[in-house]
């Protein structure tokens, strides 16, 4: 839940604390003003101000702000130090800041902090997350997607003859160091012929990387492809081939920041191969924060931000510009949006139904809707429908994970932008959608597993039975990932039955009724159920009851979803946890849209703001579910 804003006027006390504030900024927008009243004050914790990226993020955040005259930004620089960065978090909370944006130097060190912020105003984490869920919005790319998009393009680099890299990483022990890494070793261990032979570490630092390279170059002699972890040690490293005249070294950056001596310019000038956009977030972190001060609607948990690879050939081609921007007939155009839903399998998702068709009313914005029963081909057909008709854009929830590239190819070809809500697709062109909205099933999956392993806190065997959704959903594979993921790390936990009940509450019912006449054949027992939605769970405790189970105490469930008799069931103690998945996606979607048509860049993957309700709140939090 997002925390009160103060209840102040800042305007009014700043005054009297604008000295102070700006006695620590150590960088700050604009020199200090004559008298004035600012309407909010905003503290920036920024990790160092000495790696080319944080200066760049520094420079967006105060690039977006002078649009703002309301806004006062306020920076610390913790010089990589995360005690400092602790000692400046503080001073900026006693000094009254209205909302708090901090790239952290090392999240598990300043998650209490962190915690402690939250608690008071709003915080929006840029670049690195903590741990737990005590913050606003996060705000960053995905780090290992990148490291596996930049090993993606080192295989296709080196064809089918193969190779040598040399990996060079970034300050040791770094969340986005690790996550690269393992990216792009993942992508690069799918290669039998590639071999990363080494890996160095220079610190984000171009002189390092290239000191580090000199003497290892020396040592070992030539390899085929430099893959660096920022575009600074990219650079370090085409230079110490340079200085030993090693020629048809390949180097591979990442960043692809803007202006002189940025990635995209090395690439353009031949110098890289290609580099990848490594978004800092600053501008969307102001943004955001305006959203969050005037108490906007449909503010997400997670904007994970776009990454693209940039070669020589998209810089010349102008590919870097991904979605061409929709003209507007007029000022006045009401936007067309055409939407193909799943079908109505569950209460959850006539929730969803109801919520899109209702923002869209609200919005302004004329609806196509169109239900596909739980068929790939019915959503096919009516989103070539919707490019016939020319609607200005289309939206859609997918059945299953495979088979969209063609039809979103047709919609990209005919310039209709799409974006893509509850359910992502298998596709691994990322450029034929806007974005994508909605959970993180992954997320899911582990909160499900971590609630269990705290409830039960056993050392004794488990045997936990799985109600999996639709076979081939993205939520039921993620689900099933996240949750095998935690329980990995306790294997007195087994799964011992795992079967699919089609996110229906009568399937899961018959399913259930199955799972235990097998189980009583056996003579096995079953502790846990596991369901990945609440109607699956519901269909599973009437199964219970008909044998006579007490579900709740004779076995433990939880599910999913979060739905009103998911609450009702945990009230009367049938179902004892709900990791909530929110349906209501609507005006997150009418937001995107709109601010899409009006020219604003969009986050790859809009996550959102989700809790997990154990049964001993369900009753207070009743009255409040919409769904």
């Amino acid at each position: 839940m997002r925390p009160r804003l103060p209840l102040r006027l800042p305007a009014r006390l700043l005054p009297a604390l604008l000295p102070a504030l700006l006695s620590l900024a150590l960088g700050a927008c604009r020199p200090a003003p004559g008298p004035r009243a600012f309407d909010y004050v905003i503290g920036v914790s920024m990790a160092n101000l000495t790696e080319p990226w944080r200066i760049n993020m520094r420079d967006e955040i105060m690039a977006e702000t002078a649009h703002h005259p309301d806004l006062r930004m306020v920076f610390t620089d913790a010089a990589d130090s995360s005690a400092r960065q602790i000692q400046d978090v503080g001073t900026l909370l006693d000094s009254g800041i209205d909302l708090l944006i901090i790239s952290p130097n090392q999240s598990e060190a300043l998650s209490p902090v962190v915690a402690e912020a939250y608690r008071r105003i709003p915080v929006i984490l840029l670049d690195r997350s903590v741990v737990g869920f005590d913050y606003t919005l996060f705000i960053g790319p995905d780090n290992r997607l990148i490291g596996k998009q930049a090993g993606q393009y080192v295989a296709s680099l080196l064809g089918a003859g193969g190779g040598k890299i040399v990996e060079i990483l970034g300050r040791s022990g770094s969340p986005p160091v690790l996550d690269r890494s393992i990216g792009f070793q993942e992508a690069i261990a799918q290669q039998g012929n590639i071999t990363i032979v080494d890996t160095l570490v220079a610190d984000w630092l171009r002189d390092k990387a290239e000191d580090e390279l000199t003497s290892w170059l020396k040592r070992n002699g030539p390899v085929d492809v430099i893959m660096a972890q920022n575009d600074a040690m990219a650079d370090g490293a085409r230079r110490a081939a340079m200085k030993l005249g090693i020629q048809g070294l390949r180097v591979v950056g990442i960043d692809g920041l803007p202006g002189p001596g940025g990635g995209i310019e090395l690439v353009k000038s031949g110098a890289l191969a290609a580099t990848f956009t490594c978004p800092t977030g600053g501008k969307e972190a102001v943004i955001s924060a305006l959203d969050i001060l005037h108490h906007e609607e449909g503010i997400p948990k997670k904007m994970i931000l776009r990454t693209s690879l940039v070669t020589r050939q998209s810089i010349e081609s102008g590919a870097l510009a991904t979605f061409p921007r929709p003209l507007l007939p007029s000022p006045d155009h009401r936007i067309v949006l055409g939407f193909a839903q799943v079908g109505k399998e569950s209460d959850w998702r006539l929730a969803n139904t109801e919520s899109i068709k209702t923002a869209a009313r609200e919005a302004g914005i004329e609806l196509l809707f169109r239900d596909g029963e739980q068929k790939q081909e019915n959503q096919i057909k009516a989103i070539r429908e919707f490019i016939a008709k020319e609607v200005d854009v289309i939206a859609f929830s997918a059945n299953v994970e495979s088979g969209w590239g063609e039809v979103l190819r047709e919609a990209k070809a005919a310039r209709i932008p799409v974006f893509i809500i509850d359910r992502p697709v298998d596709e691994k062109d990322e450029s034929l959608w806007v974005s994508l909205m909605g959970s993180d099933f992954v997320e899911e999956g582990r909160r499900a597993a971590r609630w269990l392993i705290g409830y039960l806190n056993t050392g004794k065997p488990v045997n936990i039975v799985e109600l999996q959704g639709t076979v081939g959903s993205a939520p039921a594979i993620d689900r099933k990932i996240g949750f095998e993921e935690v329980l990995s790390q306790y294997p007195n936990y087994r799964i011992i039955v795992s079967q699919s009940g089609d996110f229906f509450r009568s399937v899961g019912r018959e399913v259930m009724r199955q799972i235990l006449r097998d189980l009583a054949a056996s003579n096995q027992r079953m502790d846990v159920l596991f369901a990945h939605n609440d109607d699956m769970a519901i269909g599973a405790i009437a199964a219970m009851e008909a044998t006579g189970l007490k579900p709740g105490k004779d076995v433990v469930i939880v599910s999913v979803d979060g739905i009103r008799d998911a609450f009702k069931a945990m009230i009367a103690g049938k179902l004892n946890c709900s990791v909530e998945c929110s349906p209501l996606l609507g005006p997150q979607l009418m937001k995107a849209v709109k601010d899409f048509m009006s020219g604003k860049d969009l986050p790859v993957r809009i996550v959102t703001s989700e809790v997990v309700f154990p049964a001993q709140v369900a009753r207070a939090a009743l009255p409040s579910r919409k769904y």
